[in-house]
């Protein structure tokens, strides 16, 4: 029996739950009351089944499940009249027609299942649908349709096409960044607004927005439109939303600014062009001259401050969306950012998010080149049981990435990462990292893997001048912290004790339970003499890893500096951590 299937859920009812059961409960009720009474009679559909906190519903037509679907935001909006926006009960709905087998009790089949995989694709009040119901649909007279592309779900060997449908004529529709296009965020700067300014200080805008484009485009991490595309956009009054779907972009910068004497006054703020909505702002002063100098402290601390708020926002969408509706470079740069977290969810979050982007794109290197330094990083976590089948693993990524892009020095970065950690062979890594910067000697990656394999051979001045070079050619990274760890461990094994203690403290002030990073600090503190800070390092390195041993720490260790293992090993020892 052929049906429409319609699955609704509501938004975050944990979270609404834990703060008024009781509220809530009563309010969805009415809700639920108002559809099985008005909405349901009115399409002609048919509750099968309550889910708690979600329903399913049947309708013999597609045109009547899309209607219904469309209308349910309108079941919801009285009984959240008097409550802030924040408590308000939010639907999300899937909708799919297909072959099921129904009785009286309810609907079964695999159709029904697809469905609530697709309900997941609807953000709070938004309905998504498969291409088999778009095809029913006369679209501009039943709804309007955006294109989802081919998304992915996990246990499903083939992907699936879906859309996102709203009321024909309601607004207009955006076009998201293709998930299928640029692994890289894209984002457009666009002159600043002065105000109370002359014609002439009016040019202002330009410059700074000019300077904060070269500064943005300095990272390896965004994708910056130039300024002869946003120049345009100076005396043009149009929205975020329309900036970005003019430009193709994901997040805008703008802004305004004020000449007080030789004082100028900057408000910039980043917006996400999918969503309207602004994620940043920031107000910063500085007098005209020093703007007007090629390295301006204001405009560095302007792109940092742009380029940490695009990560932090990629990130809160990577844990708030159901992963298969999530642009690539939501994907790519939530993993990077995720693997480099203490938090053990963080951490298997980033292993399944590349899982999905090597899905989603299977000849891309970079994904594969992730995916290589997430084994690697599983070792010093103290999670790997074998070794050599991991390492297999890894390398298997590293070279599909590289049969794809045999030029992809990352890939042959992230190839030189596992034989250091994973196999322990560090003149194979070696020779892995000096091809990656034959190729590219920009590479930053590159850089600061050199500094951790010149480190492990004990050759600190040279591990310094690597990590040192690394943060420089990528400023911007939203990893500084990582970098920050390894690079404290090339001035442990240089003997700068004091500047390793700082940059590992630094490194841990955004990554606070990282254990390479404690350990290195617990290491610099005991040769600084410190050693009841060294002995309270330790206890935190054991409260993470309860099983942590002077043992397990050398075999994790690659072969090569002996001499430096051993010292390491010793002032562990002395800071409290057991033997085996």
């Amino acid at each position: 029996m052929r049906r429409a299937i319609v699955v609704v859920d509501v938004v975050e009812s944990v979270r609404l739950m834990e703060f008024d059961e009781a509220g809530v409960i009563n309010r969805w009720r009415q809700v639920v009351n108002e559809i099985r009474h008005q909405l349901l009679p009115l399409h002609g559909g048919r509750l099968v089944r309550s889910l708690g906190d979600g329903l399913l519903l049947e309708f013999e037509t597609v045109a009547a499940a899309v209607s219904a679907a469309l209308a349910l935001k309108g079941c919801t909006a009285p009984v959240n009249l008097s409550h802030a926006p924040q408590d308000w009960i939010r639907l999300r709905t899937g909708v799919h027609v297909g072959d099921v087998v129904s009785d009286d009790l309810d609907i079964y089949g695999q159709d029904v299942n697809l469905t609530q995989r697709i309900m997941t694709l609807a953000q709070p009040d938004e309905v998504a649908a498969s291409a088999g119901v778009v095809d029913q649909l006369v679209l501009g007279l039943d709804a309007d349709v955006e294109d989802l592309g081919l998304c992915h779900f996990k246990n499903l060997s083939q992907p699936i096409h879906a859309y996102r449908l709203r009321r024909a004529g309601e607004v207009p529709l955006r076009n998201p960044v293709s998930a299928a296009g640029t692994l890289l965020p894209r984002i457009a700067v666009v002159p600043f607004h002065g105000r109370g300014v002359s014609a002439l200080q009016a040019t202002l805008g330009d410059a700074v927005a000019d300077s904060v484009i070269a500064r943005l485009s300095t990272s390896g991490r965004l994708r910056v439109i130039s300024r002869l595309s946003t120049a345009v956009m100076r005396s043009r009054a149009k929205s975020t939303a329309e900036i970005g779907q003019l430009l193709r972009v994901a997040y805008v910068v703008s802004g305004t600014f004020q000449l007080n004497d030789t004082e100028l006054h900057l408000r910039a703020e980043l917006a996400d062009a999918r969503t309207d909505e602004v994620v940043w702002v920031q107000e910063l002063r500085c007098e005209l001259a020093e703007l007007l100098q090629p390295d301006a402290a204001l405009i560095n601390q302007l792109a940092v401050s742009v380029a940490d708020a695009v990560s932090a926002g990629e990130l809160r969408r990577v844990r708030a969306l159901p992963v298969p509706s999530l642009e690539g470079f939501s994907l790519m740069l939530g993993a990077t950012m995720l693997m480099h977290r203490a938090s053990p969810q963080d951490f298997a979050r980033a292993g399944d998010l590349l899982e999905h982007l090597i899905e989603r794109h299977p000849r891309a290197p970079e994904p594969r080149a992730w995916m290589a330094k997430w084994y690697v990083l599983r070792v010093s976590r103290g999670v790997v049981q074998d070794m050599a089948a991991e390492a297999a693993l890894a390398l298997e990524h590293t070279h599909r990435a590289l049969d794809a892009s045999p030029d992809c020095s990352m890939a042959l970065a992230a190839e030189g990462f596992v034989h250091c950690h994973m196999l322990r062979d560090l003149d194979t890594a070696d020779q892995r990292l000096d091809e990656a910067l034959r190729l590219n000697p920009s590479d930053a990656l590159a850089w600061i893997f050199r500094c951790a394999v010149q480190s492990f051979r004990g050759a600190g001045d040279e591990a310094m001048a690597a990590g040192e070079r690394a943060i420089s050619l990528s400023p911007l990274d939203p990893m500084r912290h990582y970098y920050d760890a390894l690079a404290s461990t090339a001035a442990l094994s240089a003997g700068h004790l004091v500047r390793a203690a700082a940059l590992a403290t630094r490194s841990l002030q955004v990554n606070r339970n990282h254990l390479p990073t404690l350990r290195t600090l617990a290491i610099a503190q005991v040769e600084l003499g410190e050693l009841d800070q060294a002995r309270m390092t330790v206890r935190r390195v054991m409260d993470i890893e309860p099983g942590f041993t002077i043992g397990r720490y050398l075999s994790r260790v690659p072969r090569g500096g002996e001499a430096l293992r051993q010292r390491y090993a010793q002032a562990l020892q002395e800071a409290g951590v057991p033997a085996v």
